[in-house]
């Protein structure tokens, strides 16, 4: 059993409304639930999919509605995911055939350390030297910069006039921000599950996120937590193997639930909220981080605006990850080496609105090989509704 830090649902989980993605053993595939109280609600009988729930016009009123009699206890779900108890119904990634995007170097602090990683091509033992050329380089005014802004142009002519500017820079004060795409449709892993770090990366680390869900008409109607697995040494020797630092099995984490937008809870609460970290190795070491969004240096709004429009649609809307203020620098072992993960660190993700995602750091290579993608969904789905049918 996974040891829990923090408490799984957020601190007001009575005024929540949470939605999120059950294993159901009985049919041998996923329900889109609800939960309130105690109860979790399989919600079949109203969507079957998360996304299509999501495009609902009143969308509250239709979850309430059908709030009728609970399928499961919480507690019940919950103790069988952190103990990875497949046979038994458990979370799943509260998304599904959401496209996963992430934005990248939307803090300043991790903005310097992506330019760090470049600058030493991926080796750790060079990261503390670098750090301190960096940063006496940019001083503190960067991080009051508007990226876009005049201030940021200028900004950009005197680091070009010292040889620093950097493909990072660009991105982190430039007038457009990073967005890729980190995961394929139907692969994030929910609370609980193993994540997965390839076997060749000796630098890596967590970025606890939020995670943005937004709808086909590009409305953000809810929230959720996400761990954006990144391999430190890959990226810094090459931005172009950003697919490959980012995009493994079971990099994408998301959970525990999407928490829906109401009068108690909206974007706004977002702005100020703090997400917390903390790993704990199976050496003993353990680390503590923490993600301010009020330190975000790019409106949410404008996170979003850059990932779909005009030039570009998600029907089945997308899940966006918003970056990360955490970069570790602690020293794991020798001094100078900063951190790294091993297998079996516990990441405990937590905000006090969002609830908390757990999961476990094992190799990418050896965790459950990824197979129930859209197609199965499609099977399932199908299935499940020729079998309603004959009743």
């Amino acid at each position: 059993m996974t040891e829990i830090v923090y408490p799984v649902v957020p601190a007001d989980a009575g005024e929540a409304l949470l939605i999120g993605r059950v294993w159901d053993p009985l049919t041998s595939g996923p329900r889109v639930v609800a939960v309130q109280g105690d109860g979790v609600y399989d919600l079949s009988e109203l969507c079957g999919t998360v996304s299509e729930l999501l495009e609902r016009n009143s969308l509250r009123e239709d979850i309430l509605e059908a709030l009728l009699v609970p399928r499961w206890e919480l507690d019940d779900i919950i103790q069988a995911s952190l103990a990875q108890d497949t046979a038994e119904p458990h979370l799943l990634a509260p998304v599904d055939l959401q496209v996963i995007k992430a934005c990248g170097v939307t803090f300043v602090d991790s903005m310097i350390e992506r330019v760090i990683e470049e600058r030493t091509g991926g080796d750790p033992a060079l990261a503390a030297q670098a750090r301190d050329l960096v940063s006496d380089a940019l001083g503190d005014n960067i991080a009051s910069v508007r990226p876009g802004s005049p201030e940021a142009a200028r900004a950009k002519a005197v680091l070009q006039e010292q040889g620093l500017w950097s493909q990072y820079l660009e991105v982190g004060i430039g007038p457009d921000p990073e967005v890729f795409t980190k995961a394929p449709v139907m692969s994030s892993v929910g609370i609980g599950a193993g994540i997965g770090v390839a076997r060749s990366s000796l630098w890596n680390n967590p970025e606890p996120e939020l995670v943005l869900i937004v709808n086909s008409a590009n409305q953000i109607v809810g929230a959720t937590l996400g761990n954006d697995v990144n391999l430190r040494d890959v990226e810094g020797r090459s931005a172009l193997l950003l697919g490959k630092a980012k995009d493994n099995n079971a990099s994408s984490s998301l959970g525990p639930f999407i928490r829906l937008f109401d009068d108690n809870f909206s974007l706004e609460t977002l702005r100020s909220e703090e997400i917390l970290l903390h790993v704990a190795g199976k050496d003993g070491f353990t680390l503590e981080g923490r993600n301010s969004l009020a330190r975000i240096s790019r409106p949410f709004e404008e996170l979003v605006a850059a990932t779909s429009g005009d030039h570009h649609q998600y029907p089945d809307g997308f899940a966006l990850y918003t970056g990360t203020l955490f970069a570790p620098t602690t020293d794991r072992d020798d001094a100078g080496q900063g951190f790294t993960h091993k297998r079996g660190d516990v990441v405990s993700i937590h905000s006090p609105h969002l609830g908390t995602l757990v999961n476990t750091v094992a190799a990418a290579e050896e965790l459950p090989r990824w197979t129930f993608g859209v197609g199965e969904l499609f099977r399932y789905l199908t299935a499940q509704n020729r079998a309603a049918s004959q009743h």
